[in-house]
């Protein structure tokens, strides 16, 4: 249900909130104190919508569910929240006496960059598909003082900045005072038998305080609202009053110091041996302190912790929760008195895991030394469950010792999360058809058979209002017009738009719009970077997480062959297009920041040529982040989505670029292989190798150079990258493609070069030649885009791993 709010209503909420918290009148607030303002009135609004629901769920007693991830990726709040509430004209009305919009007001708020990309985004949109559809729910992660980072990019390379959000995010966090725990590190252990069994007594341990911080989001037109629980570390220790005095000053602050660490930072650089420990803490601070809560809360309102699984369903969000596991084991045995069966029985049928990748490199594992003097007695569960677990696999696989060491949660001196997380969970689910078919085919292969009814698939979706309605209100309008506004809560009512794929005002109202968008993106990009992008080009885009496998690299390949064709003839005539890129990379990971560098000399070079640039430009956006996605995605009309064939676990950008009516060019991967099945292949852009033909040609040998030497232009593209851009030669990347004595060009870019370029050629072909039957192309994926809205995910996990239903 909307929430009734007049105008009047909102300028008394407004001016009482300037005058409790600032100390002005509304004449005299600044914008940055009115925005503050508007923030804790529309988050008063929703703590009081959420007490209400709060109660409804208390008297149902309704199972809850409790997302663990180590990111939120939340973006700006403040629309979202206006949005969903539905109290916008309300708001509009009480700032006009302060001569503000609430367009103005959404420029105040910086980006809560508390993720990396597509994990965290996820995360906040599984959020809002819970509020709106009345299922309980609370997410758990941290409060970072700083996001992932804030990028600057100087002289082609990447340079990492904090990420300074809370001074215009904090407004939306209510501290806790009543919500505070203990977590334990360092020291060891002693088990000491009693008359109720063993007791664990902590020797030497350093003990840190979770102090919680509540931020609400808001469903659409519903009763509920989620919470997103932030933990931020202090330390227990009380003050050291004597060495104080005595002026040893930096001792007593140390231990603040350290603990402050944990929440400091998203994702601290793990190249060296303290980074790696401060990521084990930020993990097992997160599960700890989460865990505490879930059981405190369930204790309190339900009593025996026998109803555990009954009452709650705790995911977790990829392997860096995994810790969850023992920690539960821990909680129940050490403070609760359970024995290790009953214990086990309890936390595996109430955790649930998602797996994310398939790349060995994100599949968690952790020293086995590391986690044995970090977090002592978690270790000491870890080998008791690796113990059984082995046991149990002896006597079903005797004498296979490959498998079990293969399966086992620890083996040559490492800890492997994933395998902690499948063995400890009830349900394992992939993120796409594909995905879930891939780790149950290779990862998994061996758990799989072991206990294959734990596996399932939940395709990955989007919050449309956000990435939909909000970002693109202009395409609403046509819709609203074509098919009514129900879109917005049902998502598949999309459907219906199909009906107008051969109406030709509506396809040109489709091109209309999008020319808007591009002319709106190519202003910011001028405002904000001083880039300069031509609305008459095409908006060819790539934005996602620098990585290798994601594959910016042979999208690059294919500009520079583009470009040498213009360098031989300038007057070439070619579709003139704008390449756009946007991506950060991680601080340590040298071949994605290499890469980077060679987008932005080749963008440089390009510039040179004044001539050529009228045909093609490459845009490097700095600091990419959701405000920037919400105003690049609507503008897009190509999405590249060109990972290697079975390395991309689902993603979700290529949902977002496809519901606001871009053409995919993509590789059967991920998501892309239901969107081709859902859109239609006449609708959507597919090329390269198949999962399954990119396995064989590694199984037999996989040699790059065979397509160099067979590719005229793929030889002239390598060639290029020795000479150079921009006064810079690129030889290692060249080297990389090519080299011998280690693996070359390990995501196979040149053996999908060719594939890639004739359908490039395809996409230019069709825009050039008949406009009309790529705007039918463009309003047949907004229509098919529907079943890739996160409501519909959320659902298939309420009904098929959590056991959930919605309170109303």
């Amino acid at each position: 249900m909307e929430t009734k709010l007049t105008e009047q209503a909102a300028e008394r909420l407004i001016a009482g909130k300037l005058s409790r918290y600032f100390g002005v009148t509304p004449k005299e607030a600044t914008r940055e104190q009115i925005y503050k303002a508007v923030v804790l009135s529309v988050r008063d609004i929703m703590l009081e919508k959420r007490q209400r629901y709060h109660v409804k769920v208390k008297k149902a007693r309704a199972k809850r569910v409790y997302y663990l991830c180590m990111e939120f990726l939340m973006g700006r709040s403040l629309k979202n929240s206006v949005y969903n509430l539905g109290i916008g004209k309300a708001l509009s009305g009480a700032l006009k006496s302060y001569k503000l919009t609430l367009e103005d007001l959404y420029e105040e708020e910086p980006d809560a960059g508390l993720g990396n990309g597509g994990l965290g985004r996820l995360a906040a949109c599984f959020l809002d598909g819970l509020a709106t559809q009345n299922y309980p729910a609370m997410g758990f992660s941290i409060c970072y003082q700083y996001g992932l980072f804030k990028q600057k990019i100087i002289d082609g390379w990447q340079i990492e900045l904090p990420d300074v959000w809370l001074p215009g995010g904090e407004a939306w966090l209510n501290q806790r005072s009543d919500m505070h725990f203990t977590v334990r590190f360092d020291g060891n252990v002693e088990e000491i038998w009693t008359d109720h069994g063993i007791e664990i007594v902590y020797h030497n341990a350093k003990e840190i305080e979770a102090v919680a911080y509540d931020m609400m989001v808001a469903g659409a037109n519903s009763e509920a609202v989620s919470v997103l629980r932030l933990w931020r570390s202090r330390a227990l220790q009380t003050f050291d009053m004597q060495a104080f005095s005595q002026g040893n000053y930096e001792a007593v602050m140390r231990d603040d110091s350290d603990a402050q660490l944990i929440s400091k930072v998203l994702y601290p650089s793990d190249n060296h041996s303290e980074g790696k420990s401060l990521r084990l803490q930020q993990q097992y601070f997160l599960v700890s302190a989460s865990l505490q809560c879930i059981v405190s809360d369930h204790k309190r309102r339900y009593g025996s912790l026998d109803l555990l699984p009954e009452m709650a369903a705790i995911h977790i969000n990829d392997t860096h929760p995994a810790l969850a596991i023992p920690e539960l084991m821990r909680i129940l045995m050490d403070e609760n008195c359970y024995d290790w069966d009953t214990a086990w029985k309890i936390t595996t049928a109430t955790c649930a895991y998602t797996n994310h990748t398939v790349l060995a490199e994100a599949l968690e594992t952790w020293d086995e030394g590391l986690i044995a003097r970090k977090i002592p007695r978690i270790y000491n569960i870890l080998k008791e469950i690796n113990r059984r677990f082995c046991e149990d696999l002896w006597n079903r696989y005797p004498g296979n010792w490959g498998k079990i060491s293969h399966m086992a949660i620890l083996a040559h001196n490492t800890v492997r999360m994933a395998n902690l997380c499948v063995h400890g969970s009830h349900s394992v689910n992939g993120v796409s058809s594909l995905h879930s078919d891939i780790i149950k085919d290779s990862i998994f292969r061996d758990f799989y058979e072991y206990t294959p009814e734990k596996f399932t698939n939940v395709t990955n979706g989007i919050a449309h209002r956000r990435w939909l309605n909000q970002s693109n209100p202009e395409l609403c309008a046509l819709l609203d017009e074509c098919i009514g506004a129900g879109y917005a809560k049902d998502a598949s009512l999309l459907e219906g738009f199909k009906k107008f794929a051969d109406d030709r005002g509506v396809l040109a109202r489709l091109d209309e719009i999008k020319r808007i968008k591009k002319e709106q993106f190519a202003t910011y990009a001028k405002k904000a970077q001083g880039i300069i992008i031509d609305p008459n080009t095409v908006f060819d885009v790539q934005a996602k997480r620098m990585h290798e496998y994601k594959r910016q690299l042979l999208n690059v390949l294919h500009i520079i062959g583009d470009y040498n064709a213009l360098r031989e003839n300038p007057d070439l005539d070619i579709l003139p297009k704008t390449y756009i890129f946007g991506a950060k990379a991680a601080a340590g990971y040298e071949m994605a920041k290499q890469i980077m560098k060679l987008i932005c000399f080749l963008a440089e070079d390009i510039k040179k040529n004044p001539k050529i640039n009228e045909k093609l430009n490459v845009v490097y956006m700095e600091n990419y982040n959701v405000t920037m996605s919400e105003m690049l995605m609507p503008a897009s009309e190509i999405s590249e989505q060109i990972s290697l064939a079975g390395k991309e676990a689902s993603g979700t950008g290529n949902m977002k670029f496809m519901i606001n009516g871009a053409l995919t060019i993509g590789t059967l991967d991920g998501a892309n292989v239901e969107m081709a099945e859902h859109v239609g292949e006449d609708n959507i852009f597919i090329f390269g190798l198949k999962a399954e033909e990119v396995a064989e040609i590694w199984n037999r040998g996989y040699n790059s150079s065979e397509y160099y030497n067979q590719n005229p232009n793929i030889r002239k593209i390598i060639e290029s990258l020795i000479v150079g851009f921009n006064g810079c030669s690129f030889a290692e990347i060249a080297n990389y493609l090519l080299r011998s004595g280690r693996i070359a060009d390990p995501y196979m870019c040149l053996a999908d070069y060719e594939s890639y370029a004739r359908t490039q050629e395809a996409l230019s072909t069709l825009y050039r030649t008949d406009k009309q039957a790529w705007n039918r192309k463009s309003l047949m994926n907004i229509a098919s885009a529907g079943y890739f809205a996160a409501d519909r995910s959320i659902r298939d996990y309420a009904a098929n791993i959590w056991n959930l239903k919605p309170v109303k």
